[in-house]
């Protein structure tokens, strides 16, 4: 668990994007603070411990569920693997990521722009015509670096509006922080598989202690809270029923029904071998 104070000028948005958080992740995390006025030296909780998501542990992995990508690289003989993460933006309702499995297909520095006509065709409509090119520089939505996936008119690329990073802002593609994309993009090969995945919830074990981290669902796929709860269960005990032996079911529901995005100890292995690993308790991490 990691923790921050907030200075004088600091908005959550500045302390997110200082410690590599999304804004929606900073937010849910922290429901009791103001977004825009947090106070000086109030305490900002950072939610900066993750399960990985269920799939594949290569190449990327963008979870819409959550606004977060997760980079594997690929590890040579002898050394350690590893996993990078780094707050997304995703498509807006109305413009949804697609799901699926796809690579990077090219990749380009100090990218133009040329929107398609669906996009030409909205910002006219508010009065705002755009350009059938929108050359490289400050002002180009894409930022300094683009990466394109080989699902046709999708890109994972910067922006020049970083405050809307982790968040459903985009028409579809893929957007990141400046500073995030500019350190992956030199490690990232033509040809790594990528992986666009939609789990809000997720869950894993870490020792003997078993975690759930729930994120809000999208705006479309929202579930009442006895419908998210047989989802959790049913996806417990498919994928880790030994989970089910002592599982806290209403350490469960708070995880859910809050959906805080911060990892929640539901379960411990009976009889255990080594005891010395003690979670935090539900009260610390939830209330």
């Amino acid at each position: 668990m990691q923790y921050t104070t907030a200075l004088y000028e600091d908005t959550l948005l500045d302390i997110a994007r200082r410690f590599d958080v999304g804004q929606n992740e900073i937010v849910h995390a922290n429901p009791n603070v103001d977004r825009w006025l947090p106070g000086e030296n109030t305490k900002v909780y950072l939610p900066k411990r993750y399960i990985l998501p269920e799939a594949p542990r290569k190449g990327l992995i963008l979870n819409i569920g959550e606004l977060r990508m997760f980079y594997y690289p690929r590890a040579r003989r002898g050394e350690i693997n590893q996993v990078t993460t780094h707050p997304i933006s995703i498509g807006r309702m109305d413009w949804r990521t697609p799901l699926g499995t796809t690579k990077i297909v090219a990749k380009t520095k100090n990218p133009a722009w040329r929107p398609p006509e669906s996009i030409k065709a909205e910002h006219a409509a508010q009065g705002d015509p755009l350009p059938d090119v929108v050359p490289a520089g400050p002002d180009n939505p894409l930022g300094l670096y683009a990466m394109r996936l080989g699902l046709p008119g999708y890109l994972i690329h910067g922006t020049n509006k970083p405050l809307g990073v982790g968040m459903r802002v985009s028409h579809g593609c893929v957007r990141m922080l400046p500073e995030d994309i500019e350190k992956l993009f030199p490690q990232i090969k033509v040809g790594l598989p990528v992986y666009i995945i939609n789990q809000p919830v997720k869950y894993g074990w870490l020792a003997d202690t078993f975690f759930v981290e729930a994120h809000p669902r999208l705006e479309e796929e929202q579930l009442g809270e006895d419908d998210s709860m047989q989802l959790a269960l049913y996806q417990i005990e498919k994928n880790h029923p030994q989970a089910l032996l002592n599982l806290d079911s209403y350490a469960l529901r708070i995880a859910l029904r809050q959906r805080r995005g911060i990892p929640i100890p539901i379960s411990r292995r009976e009889n255990p071998e080594d005891d010395r690993y003690m979670p935090p308790t539900v009260e610390s991490e939830v209330f």
